[in-house]
Order: C-alpha cells, then sequence, then structure tokens
C-alpha cells in the first residue's frame, strides 16, 4: 500500500467540555481533572481526560519525544523504558530535560510502577507497554481510575494487525492531541507545522529515473523482525524518495522470513539500532547467511543504522527521514538535493557503522 504524498489532516477536531471554574489542580493531586475536561478522539473512541492533564506516565522513547515535542515535559510524571533511546532523546531535546525524567522502569512497567506514580493518564501502545500477556491494558487500568491514550500507530484492525492511520498522520494526531491534553496547544501546532514543512522539502527533492527499495532489518534470528505499510518506517522512506520492500504487508512491525528478504534483493538495508543484537552482529548474520550473502545491499555494503526512537512511531521520524535521504544521495541511489540534516547523529558515540556521516 503506498502512502499518499498528501499533508497530513492532522488535527483533530477537539471538543472542550466546560465543568468549572479556571481554577488549576496541584500536580500533586492523583487522577482529579484540573479546570474541567476534553474530549479526544483517540483509535476512533472519543474519551475524556483531564484538562490539563498534569500528571502523565510515558513508556518508551519514541512516545515520550513525543510528550516533549508536545510541550509537556513538566506534565510528566514517570518515564520507562528510556535509558535506551537516552542519548538521541537527549541531543534531541536537551540532557537536563531527558535527565530530570524520573524513570520508574528500565524496560516495561509493571502495574505496580505505574499505580505507585499516581498518574492521571498513562501514554503507551499495543506492543509498546500494554499487553493482554503481561496483564498490563487500558481496561485494567481503567479499573484502577487511570485513564490511557494509545499510541496512534498502534491502533488495531479488526484482524488484531496493528495500523490504522496514514503514519504520518497517526504521529501529527498523536502531538497535537497530547498537547491539547496537557494544556500546550502552541508548543505542539509549532512541531507539527516544522515536521510538515521539513517533510514538504523531502518529498519535492529530485527523484531517480528508478525509485529504489530499501528494507529495515530490526533483527534477526530464524525470522526477521521488520516493518509494514502502517509502520513510521514506511512513511519515513516513502517520503525519503526509496520504497519499502515490505509496503504490501498491512501491519506496523512484523516478522518475515529470510526468503521474503532474498526475494526483495534491496539497493540499501537499514538497521534499528536495538539492545540483543549489535550492528556488528546483524551485518554478520547477511553476509553468512546462503538466502542473502549475494544481494546487492549486502555484497555493496549499504547499510545504514539509525537509533530505536527514529524508527518507531515519534517526532523523530522527520530526522530519520531526512537520514535516509542523504544515505540514498551517499550511495548514489538518489541525486543530490538540498535536503539538510537537523539533527547531528555524528554526536552519538555510541551509534556504530554510519562512517559516511562524520
Amino acid at each position: 500500500m503506498k502512502i499518499p504524498r498528501t499533508a497530513p489532516a492532522g488535527l483533530l477536531a477537539l471538543a472542550l467540555v466546560a465543568t468549572g471554574c479556571a481554577s488549576s489542580t496541584s500536580s500533586g493531586s492523583s487522577g482529579s481533572s484540573a479546570a474541567g475536561s476534553i474530549q479526544l478522539t483517540n483509535c476512533g473512541e472519543t474519551k475524556e481526560y483531564p484538562s490539563p492533564t498534569t500528571r502523565l506516565f510515558v513508556n518508551d522513547g519514541n512516545i515520550i519525544s513525543i510528550a516533549l515535542a508536545a510541550g509537556a515535559a513538566d506534565d510528566i510524571v514517570a518515564v520507562s523504558s528510556m535509558q535506551r533511546d537516552r542519548d538521541v532523546l537527549a541531543l534531541k531535546y536537551g540532557a537536563e530535560t531527558v535527565d530530570g525524567l524520573n524513570q520508574v522502569a528500565d524496560k516495561y512497567p509493571t502495574m505496580e510502577n505505574i499505580v505507585a506514580a499516581q498518574p492521571q493518564v498513562v501514554f503507551a501502545g499495543w506492543g509498546y507497554g500494554f499487553s493482554e500477556e503481561r496483564n498490563l491494558t487500558p481496561d485494567g487500568l481503567a479499573q484502577q481510575g487511570i485513564g490511557t491514550y494509545l499510541l496512534s500507530e498502534t491502533c488495531r484492525q479488526p484482524d488484531g494487525n496493528r495500523g490504522t492511520m496514514d503514519p504520518w498522520d497517526a504521529l501529527t494526531t498523536d502531538i497535537t492531541n497530547v498537547g491539547a491534553m496537557t494544556g500546550d496547544d502552541s508548543a505542539a501546532g509549532q512541531v507539527v507545522e516544522d515536521i510538515n514543512t521539513r517533510r514538504k522539502a523531502l518529498e519535492g527533492a529530485m527523484q531517480a529515473t528508478d525509485r529504489p527499495t530499501a528494507f529495515l532489518f530490526d533483527s534477526g534470528s530464524d525470522t526477521i523482525f521488520s516493518s509494514g505499510s502502517f509502520g513510521a518506517p514506511q512513511a519515513m522512506m516513502e517520503s525519503a524518495g526509496v520504497a519499502n520492500a515490505l509496503s504490501d504487508v498491512q501491519d506496523t512491525w512484523t516478522s518475515v522470513s529470510w526468503e521474503r528478504l532474498a526475494a526483495a534483493d534491496p539497493d540499501i538495508v537499514y538497521f534499528v539500532d536495538y539492545p540483543g543484537q549489535s550492528y556488528d552482529e546483524k551485518v554478520t548474520a547477511l553476509k553468512s547467511n546462503d538466502a542473502t550473502k549475494d544481494l546487492t545491499a549486502v555484497k555493496e555494503g549499504r547499510f545504514v543504522n539509525l537509533p530505536y526512537a527514529m524508527w518507531t512511531s515519534g517526532p523523530l521520524n522527520i530526522d530519520g527521514a531526512e537520514y535516509i535521504r542523504k544515505s540514498l544521495e551517499h550511495y548514489g541511489l538518489q541525486p543530490a538535493s538540498d535536503v539538510q540534516t537537523h539533527l547531528d547523529l555524528s554526536k552519538l558515540e555510541d551509534l556504530p557503522g554510519n562512517e559516511w556521516m562524520r
């Protein structure tokens, strides 16, 4: 499925329901509405949130980046699963801001972690903290009197797969909604405008006659974990000028066979920098597997490694898209353009590969 190159409709209609005077509630008050409530549409459901929400629990680096972009830094009472993305978040939002966040769990949070933080709303997603198997769900949190906002990229289809929106629309909707929820529409609006402006520049850049093909390699074992048409990588690749080899897979993040990668014979392979399998281990796996060792990208050594928080739905997607474009230009897969990167990844000393950036 090809993502249409139109500017995101993006901004949901927000109905503010006044329920009292304009007095504010201390951020120390758990689960209470400050001046009233606001209705927002999330995954097709209209939900009511405290207005403004002043106690937000956020899971995962990319989702934390959405909250920070929406101007909600002072409203985040606790975070989890951030440490993996600490350096790129600090590069984007400043070390003081990021290190000042209260991380209560290194990985996925437990119900106990969340309840102890006394949030009004938990911002997470299916596969990004919420899981029936782990007994951490929006319904379970509702029983504790805690509201939830789902990462729009993870909204579920009728068959259970994730993804119901154009990935750029999902991102700008979340930034807008979190800004409205926490009372900082201005900051959120500026970020959305910046994303749209930079996206327009990417999509307006000169294109090669034949669009190259890319494969995103998150991790590999018996199968390969990658991303389909509803994941942020689809939108990033489309805007940057390269076709996602899994654009026909109607899911966000999913596993495919090594044979599927071999059949695609991509011009370039992108890696998700992620603990558990190093950059060198991924390159070795591609070079040693009989199904992939003779592929064009592998033989030419066209590998690009970008941080997890750039590939998963969040405001760093636009930074990642700019790096995708520059990598295509570097390898001669797209002509030179005026596109510039806005985040200096060469400052990330622990990001392996990418010598071309330095």
